[in-house]
């Protein structure tokens, strides 16, 4: 079965221009191969401020929207998050769906493709990173950044030189992590059936 990978737009702000990233970075990831790719939009899932009243350590889920991020989350291998900076961090908006689930999450890989300013949402990847971290979420070395100041100078995305190949660079790392975490996952749940 192939691996599967979701790219997960971590904006739901009205005017982002996280959309234009998100449908290059799928067709790139399509081109790159090695896995199958789905694209998740976080404001196409409305899970609202986190209203589970239990630890979601223990999945036992009141609602079911949670419920349903849950499963989305769970069907993945990996993942690759594209992200803002806002205020030298990532959005809310991504913060409250990683809280929602966590044994969804485990022993996955991702890539972080960052998004800003000057420094290109480096600061929002680095704070992502101690999340992921916290989520046992394995993010890779491969970090391609993308200023807005260039890639939009037209008003419409255009990815600069090398942006490609950087791409392809990450989604390597994050196949070849994810073949790894699915074992290990694979293992972890014989363990616990012959348990």
């Amino acid at each position: 079965m192939p691996l599967r990978i979701a790219l997960i737009l971590g904006s739901t702000r009205p005017g982002r221009r996280g959309d234009q990233i998100a449908a290059w970075a799928l067709e790139a990831a399509r081109a790159h191969g090695g896995a199958d790719y789905e694209l998740v939009d976080l404001a196409d899932h409305d899970l609202g401020n986190l209203d589970e009243p239990g630890n979601p350590n223990f999945q036992q889920y009141q609602h079911d929207h949670t419920r349903a991020w849950g499963a989305l989350v769970d069907g993945f291998d990996g993942y690759v998050f594209l992200v803002p900076e806002y205020n030298h961090s990532y959005p809310g908006a991504l913060k409250n769906a990683l809280d929602y689930v966590y044994r969804e999450w485990n022993d996955k890989a991702a890539g972080i493709i960052s998004y800003g300013g000057w420094v290109a949402g480096a600061r929002a990847a680095e704070a992502l990173r101690l999340v992921l971290a916290e989520l046992q979420v394995a993010t890779v070395r491969n970090q391609p950044t993308i200023s807005t100041h260039p890639s939009f100078h037209t008003g419409a995305f255009v990815p600069q030189p090398g942006l490609d190949t950087a791409v392809g660079g990450m989604l390597d790392q994050v196949i070849a992590w994810s073949g790894a975490l699915r074992e290990v996952r694979r293992a972890r749940a014989r363990a616990a059936a012959a348990a």
